[in-house]
Protein backbone atom coordinates (compact mmCIF):
# COMPACT_ATOMS: atom_id res chain seq x y z
CA UNK A 1 0.00 0.00 0.00
CA UNK A 2 1.54 3.70 -0.90
CA UNK A 3 -0.20 6.52 0.46
CA UNK A 4 -0.20 9.69 -1.76
CA UNK A 5 -0.82 12.76 -0.01
CA UNK A 6 -1.45 16.57 -1.73
CA UNK A 7 -1.87 19.60 0.06
CA UNK A 8 -4.09 22.06 -1.65
CA UNK A 9 -4.93 25.66 -0.74
CA UNK A 10 -6.79 27.94 -4.12
CA UNK A 11 -6.09 25.15 -6.44
CA UNK A 12 -9.09 25.17 -7.99
CA UNK A 13 -7.62 25.55 -11.37
CA UNK A 14 -4.77 22.34 -10.76
CA UNK A 15 -6.72 19.53 -9.66
CA UNK A 16 -7.78 17.71 -13.10
CA UNK A 17 -4.41 18.24 -13.87
CA UNK A 18 -3.02 16.56 -10.08
CA UNK A 19 -5.66 13.98 -9.86
CA UNK A 20 -5.30 12.79 -13.46
CA UNK A 21 -1.26 13.16 -12.66
CA UNK A 22 -1.82 10.85 -10.04
CA UNK A 23 -4.16 8.37 -11.64
CA UNK A 24 -1.90 7.50 -14.56
CA UNK A 25 0.80 6.25 -12.24
CA UNK A 26 2.07 2.66 -12.98
CA UNK A 27 0.82 1.20 -9.44
CA UNK A 28 -2.32 -1.15 -8.64
CA UNK A 29 -5.37 1.04 -8.12
CA UNK A 30 -6.20 -0.85 -5.18
CA UNK A 31 -2.84 -0.16 -3.11
CA UNK A 32 -3.13 3.58 -4.18
CA UNK A 33 -4.41 5.66 -0.71
CA UNK A 34 -4.76 8.75 -2.12
CA UNK A 35 -5.24 11.73 0.23
CA UNK A 36 -5.82 15.14 -0.41
CA UNK A 37 -5.87 17.66 2.28
CA UNK A 38 -7.96 20.94 1.57
CA UNK A 39 -8.70 24.13 3.64
CA UNK A 40 -12.26 23.29 4.68
CA UNK A 41 -13.27 27.01 3.71
CA UNK A 42 -12.05 26.34 0.48
CA UNK A 43 -14.75 26.07 -1.31
CA UNK A 44 -13.75 26.44 -5.09
CA UNK A 45 -10.80 23.10 -4.78
CA UNK A 46 -13.29 21.22 -2.86
CA UNK A 47 -16.23 22.00 -5.38
CA UNK A 48 -13.79 21.09 -8.17
CA UNK A 49 -12.73 17.84 -6.59
CA UNK A 50 -16.11 16.58 -6.46
CA UNK A 51 -17.23 17.37 -10.09
CA UNK A 52 -14.60 15.73 -12.14
CA UNK A 53 -14.85 11.83 -12.60
CA UNK A 54 -12.61 9.49 -10.10
CA UNK A 55 -11.38 6.34 -11.67
CA UNK A 56 -9.60 5.73 -8.03
CA UNK A 57 -10.93 6.34 -4.84
CA UNK A 58 -9.84 9.65 -2.92
CA UNK A 59 -10.00 10.85 0.68
CA UNK A 60 -10.46 14.59 1.56
CA UNK A 61 -9.65 15.48 4.57
CA UNK A 62 -10.55 19.03 5.82
CA UNK A 63 -8.26 21.56 7.63
CA UNK A 64 -9.74 23.63 10.16
CA UNK A 65 -9.09 27.05 9.09
CA UNK A 66 -6.54 28.87 11.89
CA UNK A 67 -4.24 31.86 11.76
CA UNK A 68 -1.99 29.10 10.79
CA UNK A 69 -2.21 28.23 7.05
CA UNK A 70 0.68 26.61 5.97
CA UNK A 71 1.32 23.21 3.87
CA UNK A 72 2.96 21.52 6.99
CA UNK A 73 0.34 22.03 8.86
CA UNK A 74 -2.21 20.77 6.75
CA UNK A 75 0.22 17.32 6.18
CA UNK A 76 0.38 16.94 9.73
CA UNK A 77 -3.50 16.44 9.13
CA UNK A 78 -3.48 14.26 6.44
CA UNK A 79 -0.58 12.14 7.58
CA UNK A 80 -2.61 10.02 10.62
CA UNK A 81 -5.21 8.75 7.65
CA UNK A 82 -2.34 7.71 5.71
CA UNK A 83 -2.26 3.62 5.41
CA UNK A 84 0.13 2.74 3.02
CA UNK A 85 3.82 1.15 4.63
CA UNK A 86 4.90 4.19 1.79
CA UNK A 87 4.32 7.74 1.56
CA UNK A 88 5.17 10.49 -1.07
CA UNK A 89 4.02 14.24 -1.45
CA UNK A 90 3.17 16.24 -4.41
CA UNK A 91 2.21 19.83 -4.79
CA UNK A 92 -0.75 21.05 -6.52
CA UNK A 93 0.65 21.23 -10.22
CA UNK A 94 2.91 18.36 -10.08
CA UNK A 95 3.24 15.75 -12.67
CA UNK A 96 5.07 13.02 -12.03
CA UNK A 97 6.23 10.44 -14.52
CA UNK A 98 4.62 6.84 -14.36
CA UNK A 99 7.05 4.88 -12.69
CA UNK A 100 7.78 7.03 -9.81
CA UNK A 101 5.92 4.58 -7.23
CA UNK A 102 7.98 1.87 -8.78
CA UNK A 103 11.20 3.53 -8.95
CA UNK A 104 11.07 4.68 -5.02
CA UNK A 105 9.85 1.25 -3.82
CA UNK A 106 12.92 -0.37 -5.40
CA UNK A 107 15.15 2.16 -4.33
CA UNK A 108 13.55 1.28 -0.29
CA UNK A 109 13.79 -2.47 -1.10
CA UNK A 110 17.11 -2.69 -2.11
CA UNK A 111 18.49 -0.39 0.80
CA UNK A 112 18.86 -0.48 4.71
CA UNK A 113 16.42 0.29 6.81
CA UNK A 114 18.14 3.53 7.54
CA UNK A 115 16.75 4.78 3.95
CA UNK A 116 14.09 6.97 5.11
CA UNK A 117 13.52 9.03 2.54
CA UNK A 118 13.88 9.57 -1.08
CA UNK A 119 13.79 12.60 -3.50
CA UNK A 120 12.66 12.48 -6.61
CA UNK A 121 14.15 15.11 -9.52
CA UNK A 122 11.85 18.19 -9.83
CA UNK A 123 11.99 20.19 -13.34
CA UNK A 124 10.12 22.92 -14.12
CA UNK A 125 9.03 23.03 -17.87
CA UNK A 126 7.28 26.96 -18.06
CA UNK A 127 8.96 29.02 -20.75
CA UNK A 128 6.95 31.93 -20.78
CA UNK A 129 9.83 34.71 -18.93
CA UNK A 130 13.67 34.46 -18.58
CA UNK A 131 13.01 34.06 -14.81
CA UNK A 132 11.26 30.89 -15.60
CA UNK A 133 13.74 29.28 -18.05
CA UNK A 134 16.62 30.40 -15.47
CA UNK A 135 14.41 28.81 -13.04
CA UNK A 136 14.68 25.47 -15.08
CA UNK A 137 18.53 25.65 -15.06
CA UNK A 138 18.46 26.34 -11.21
CA UNK A 139 16.43 23.12 -10.95
CA UNK A 140 18.60 21.30 -13.03
CA UNK A 141 21.42 22.10 -11.05
CA UNK A 142 20.20 21.25 -7.92
CA UNK A 143 18.37 18.15 -8.75
CA UNK A 144 20.44 16.53 -11.29
CA UNK A 145 23.68 17.31 -9.98
CA UNK A 146 23.73 18.84 -6.27
CA UNK A 147 21.69 16.44 -4.15
CA UNK A 148 22.90 13.31 -6.02
CA UNK A 149 26.58 14.07 -4.74
CA UNK A 150 25.54 14.65 -1.45
CA UNK A 151 23.28 11.67 -1.01
CA UNK A 152 26.26 9.52 -2.51
CA UNK A 153 28.74 11.13 0.32
CA UNK A 154 25.72 9.98 2.75
CA UNK A 155 25.50 13.84 4.40
CA UNK A 156 21.77 15.26 4.86
CA UNK A 157 19.58 16.34 2.23
CA UNK A 158 17.90 19.80 1.90
CA UNK A 159 15.01 18.15 0.82
CA UNK A 160 12.80 19.38 -1.96
CA UNK A 161 9.38 21.05 -0.98
CA UNK A 162 7.92 17.63 -3.69
CA UNK A 163 8.04 14.19 -4.26
CA UNK A 164 9.48 12.99 -1.30
CA UNK A 165 8.77 9.28 -0.88
CA UNK A 166 8.99 8.27 3.05
CA UNK A 167 8.77 5.21 5.23
CA UNK A 168 5.74 6.36 6.53
CA UNK A 169 6.50 4.60 10.35
CA UNK A 170 9.57 6.46 10.46
CA UNK A 171 8.33 9.95 8.98
CA UNK A 172 5.68 9.39 12.22
CA UNK A 173 8.75 8.65 14.25
CA UNK A 174 10.45 11.95 13.70
CA UNK A 175 6.92 13.65 14.40
CA UNK A 176 6.14 14.81 10.82
CA UNK A 177 6.48 18.58 9.49
CA UNK A 178 7.24 21.38 11.66
CA UNK A 179 4.37 22.87 10.88
CA UNK A 180 5.50 26.58 11.28
CA UNK A 181 8.36 25.99 9.31
CA UNK A 182 7.46 27.48 5.36
CA UNK A 183 10.14 25.02 3.68
CA UNK A 184 9.36 22.02 6.06
CA UNK A 185 10.92 19.83 4.15
CA UNK A 186 14.41 21.10 4.05
CA UNK A 187 13.83 21.21 8.07
CA UNK A 188 12.61 17.48 7.99
CA UNK A 189 15.70 16.48 5.80
CA UNK A 190 18.18 17.60 8.62
CA UNK A 191 15.88 16.23 11.57
CA UNK A 192 15.76 12.55 9.28
CA UNK A 193 20.02 12.97 9.76
CA UNK A 194 19.81 13.78 13.23
CA UNK A 195 17.48 10.87 14.10
CA UNK A 196 20.34 8.38 12.36
CA UNK A 197 18.46 8.11 9.11
CA UNK A 198 19.87 8.76 5.53
CA UNK A 199 17.89 10.36 2.60
CA UNK A 200 18.62 9.48 -1.45
CA UNK A 201 17.47 10.46 -5.25
CA UNK A 202 15.92 8.37 -6.98
CA UNK A 203 16.28 8.51 -11.19
CA UNK A 204 12.46 9.77 -11.48
CA UNK A 205 11.20 13.45 -12.68
CA UNK A 206 8.32 15.32 -11.47
CA UNK A 207 7.77 18.04 -13.54
CA UNK A 208 5.85 21.57 -11.95
CA UNK A 209 5.35 25.05 -12.80
CA UNK A 210 7.91 27.43 -12.14
CA UNK A 211 6.89 31.05 -11.80
CA UNK A 212 6.87 33.51 -14.19
CA UNK A 213 6.77 37.17 -13.10
CA UNK A 214 8.53 38.66 -11.06
CA UNK A 215 6.27 39.68 -7.84
CA UNK A 216 5.37 35.58 -7.95
CA UNK A 217 8.73 34.27 -7.97
CA UNK A 218 9.92 37.17 -5.31
CA UNK A 219 7.09 35.96 -3.22
CA UNK A 220 7.91 32.75 -3.41
CA UNK A 221 11.65 32.91 -3.07
CA UNK A 222 11.59 35.22 -0.12
CA UNK A 223 9.27 32.17 1.83
CA UNK A 224 12.17 29.58 0.77
CA UNK A 225 14.63 32.15 2.07
CA UNK A 226 12.69 32.67 5.36
CA UNK A 227 12.13 28.65 5.90
CA UNK A 228 16.16 28.36 5.48
CA UNK A 229 16.21 31.03 7.62
CA UNK A 230 14.05 29.59 10.61
CA UNK A 231 15.65 25.56 9.89
CA UNK A 232 18.67 27.32 10.96
CA UNK A 233 17.65 29.33 14.07
CA UNK A 234 15.92 26.02 15.16
CA UNK A 235 18.88 23.55 14.77
CA UNK A 236 21.22 25.84 15.70
CA UNK A 237 19.48 26.47 19.45
CA UNK A 238 21.69 23.65 20.60
CA UNK A 239 25.25 23.60 18.26
CA UNK A 240 26.85 21.05 20.77
CA UNK A 241 23.97 18.60 20.15
CA UNK A 242 23.72 19.43 16.36
CA UNK A 243 27.60 18.70 15.97
CA UNK A 244 27.37 15.11 17.49
CA UNK A 245 24.17 14.16 15.81
CA UNK A 246 25.23 15.31 12.35
CA UNK A 247 29.00 14.27 12.72
CA UNK A 248 31.30 16.88 11.24
CA UNK A 249 30.48 16.52 7.48
CA UNK A 250 26.90 16.92 8.28
CA UNK A 251 27.30 19.96 10.34
CA UNK A 252 29.24 21.71 7.62
CA UNK A 253 27.28 20.45 5.00
CA UNK A 254 24.02 22.12 7.17
CA UNK A 255 26.16 25.97 7.62
CA UNK A 256 27.18 25.75 3.86
CA UNK A 257 23.84 24.71 2.58
CA UNK A 258 21.10 26.24 4.58
CA UNK A 259 22.82 28.76 6.48
CA UNK A 260 25.09 29.84 4.04
CA UNK A 261 22.59 30.35 1.62
CA UNK A 262 20.73 32.65 3.05
CA UNK A 263 23.76 34.38 4.33
CA UNK A 264 25.42 34.78 0.92
CA UNK A 265 22.69 36.41 -0.30
CA UNK A 266 22.06 38.62 1.90
CA UNK A 267 26.09 39.83 1.88
CA UNK A 268 25.68 40.37 -1.82
CA UNK A 269 24.76 43.70 -1.88
CA UNK A 270 27.79 44.93 0.22
CA UNK A 271 30.48 42.69 -2.01
CA UNK A 272 28.55 45.10 -5.03
CA UNK A 273 28.53 48.23 -3.41
CA UNK A 274 32.66 47.63 -2.69
CA UNK A 275 32.70 46.57 -6.21
CA UNK A 276 31.36 49.82 -7.47
CA UNK A 277 33.06 52.02 -4.64
CA UNK A 278 36.40 50.83 -6.55
CA UNK A 279 35.16 51.06 -9.96
CA UNK A 280 33.77 54.57 -9.54
CA UNK A 281 36.83 56.67 -9.44
CA UNK A 282 35.79 59.96 -7.49
CA UNK A 283 34.59 57.35 -4.44
CA UNK A 284 37.79 55.56 -4.82
CA UNK A 285 40.51 57.28 -2.44
CA UNK A 286 44.07 55.91 -1.57
CA UNK A 287 46.59 54.41 -2.97
CA UNK A 288 46.16 54.06 -6.94
CA UNK A 289 48.03 50.99 -6.85
CA UNK A 290 46.10 49.78 -3.92
CA UNK A 291 43.00 50.61 -5.47
CA UNK A 292 43.82 48.57 -8.75
CA UNK A 293 44.75 45.75 -6.68
CA UNK A 294 41.80 45.80 -4.91
CA UNK A 295 39.58 46.14 -7.76
CA UNK A 296 41.03 43.31 -9.36
CA UNK A 297 40.01 40.98 -6.31
CA UNK A 298 36.34 41.79 -6.70
CA UNK A 299 36.42 41.28 -10.52
CA UNK A 300 38.10 37.88 -9.73
CA UNK A 301 35.56 36.90 -6.75
CA UNK A 302 32.85 38.33 -9.16
CA UNK A 303 33.58 36.39 -11.69
CA UNK A 304 34.59 32.96 -9.91
CA UNK A 305 31.19 33.57 -7.43
CA UNK A 306 29.03 33.63 -10.71
CA UNK A 307 30.68 31.21 -13.01
CA UNK A 308 30.11 28.80 -10.00
CA UNK A 309 26.89 29.45 -9.60
CA UNK A 310 25.87 29.13 -13.19
CA UNK A 311 27.99 25.94 -13.38
CA UNK A 312 25.39 23.93 -11.44
CA UNK A 313 22.92 24.72 -14.15
CA UNK A 314 25.15 24.37 -16.78
CA UNK A 315 26.22 20.87 -15.94
CA UNK A 316 22.24 20.17 -14.72
CA UNK A 317 21.10 20.95 -18.45
CA UNK A 318 24.09 18.96 -20.15
CA UNK A 319 22.66 15.87 -18.09
CA UNK A 320 19.41 16.35 -19.34
CA UNK A 321 20.53 16.89 -22.90
CA UNK A 322 19.26 20.82 -22.54
CA UNK A 323 22.32 22.57 -23.38
CA UNK A 324 20.86 24.77 -26.23
CA UNK A 325 18.81 26.67 -23.10
CA UNK A 326 21.91 27.60 -21.39
CA UNK A 327 22.02 30.87 -22.74
CA UNK A 328 19.71 31.81 -19.83
CA UNK A 329 22.75 31.71 -17.21
CA UNK A 330 24.19 34.82 -18.72
CA UNK A 331 21.81 36.58 -16.20
CA UNK A 332 23.37 34.90 -13.62
CA UNK A 333 24.45 38.84 -12.13
CA UNK A 334 21.11 39.76 -12.39
CA UNK A 335 19.15 36.79 -10.70
CA UNK A 336 21.67 37.31 -7.58
CA UNK A 337 20.20 40.84 -7.65
CA UNK A 338 17.38 39.14 -7.30
CA UNK A 339 18.11 36.84 -5.19
CA UNK A 340 19.72 39.41 -2.57
CA UNK A 341 16.06 41.25 -2.85
CA UNK A 342 14.18 38.20 -1.43
CA UNK A 343 16.51 37.49 1.28
CA UNK A 344 16.66 40.84 2.87
CA UNK A 345 12.72 40.59 2.54
CA UNK A 346 12.76 36.95 4.25
CA UNK A 347 14.84 38.94 7.00
CA UNK A 348 11.91 41.41 7.43
CA UNK A 349 9.18 38.80 7.15
CA UNK A 350 10.83 36.69 9.68
CA UNK A 351 10.80 39.18 12.42
CA UNK A 352 7.17 40.39 11.29
CA UNK A 353 5.20 37.79 10.15
CA UNK A 354 7.55 34.42 10.76
CA UNK A 355 4.89 32.03 10.18
CA UNK A 356 2.90 33.78 6.93
CA UNK A 357 3.34 31.17 3.97
CA UNK A 358 2.98 33.16 0.91
CA UNK A 359 0.50 31.40 -1.89
CA UNK A 360 2.10 30.46 -5.12
CA UNK A 361 -0.53 30.90 -8.06
CA UNK A 362 -0.26 27.80 -10.17
CA UNK A 363 -2.08 26.95 -13.43
CA UNK A 364 -0.95 30.37 -15.37
CA UNK A 365 0.83 28.26 -17.83
CA UNK A 366 -0.92 27.15 -20.15
CA UNK A 367 1.87 25.93 -22.35
CA UNK A 368 3.46 23.63 -19.49
CA UNK A 369 -0.09 21.63 -18.90
CA UNK A 370 -0.35 21.37 -22.65
CA UNK A 371 3.06 19.96 -22.74
CA UNK A 372 1.95 17.74 -19.72
CA UNK A 373 -0.83 16.75 -21.46
CA UNK A 374 1.82 15.14 -24.43
CA UNK A 375 4.33 13.94 -22.23
CA UNK A 376 1.53 11.83 -20.87
CA UNK A 377 0.56 10.67 -24.05
CA UNK A 378 4.04 9.37 -25.08
CA UNK A 379 4.47 8.07 -22.01
CA UNK A 380 0.97 5.95 -22.91
CA UNK A 381 2.51 4.92 -25.66
CA UNK A 382 5.60 3.58 -24.67
CA UNK A 383 3.98 1.83 -22.00
CA UNK A 384 1.32 -0.04 -24.17
CA UNK A 385 4.87 -0.66 -26.48
CA UNK A 386 6.12 -2.69 -23.63
CA UNK A 387 3.01 -4.58 -22.73
CA UNK A 388 2.75 -5.40 -26.53
CA UNK A 389 6.61 -6.77 -26.46
CA UNK A 390 5.93 -8.59 -23.54
CA UNK A 391 3.07 -10.34 -25.38
CA UNK A 392 0.25 -8.87 -22.83
CA UNK A 393 -1.42 -6.93 -24.87
CA UNK A 394 -3.11 -7.53 -28.55
CA UNK A 395 -1.73 -5.89 -30.61
CA UNK A 396 -3.01 -1.87 -31.12
CA UNK A 397 -2.32 1.41 -33.41
CA UNK A 398 -1.88 4.49 -31.07
CA UNK A 399 -2.18 7.85 -32.47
Amino acid sequence: MYSVIAALHREAAVVDQLLSAIERLDYPSEKLDVIVAVEADDHGTRAAITARKHRIPIVVVPVAPAALRTKPKALNVALPFARGVFTVIYDAEDRPERNQLRRALQAFRSASSDLACVQARLCTDTKMSWLSRYFSAEYAGHFDIFLPRLAALGLPLPLGGSSNHFRTATLREVGGWDPHNVTEDADLGMRLARFGYRSGVIDSTTYEEAPTKVGAWLGQRTRWFKGWMQTWLVHMRKPGHLFRELGCGGFLTFQFVVGGNALVAMAHPAFLFGLSWELIPPLSTGDHQAAVVRLGHYMAVAVLGYCASASFGVLGLWQRGMLNKTRVLILTPVHWLLLSLAAWSAALELMRKPYFWKKTEHGVDKTSRQEGRIRALLELERYLDQLKRAGQLAPIRTT
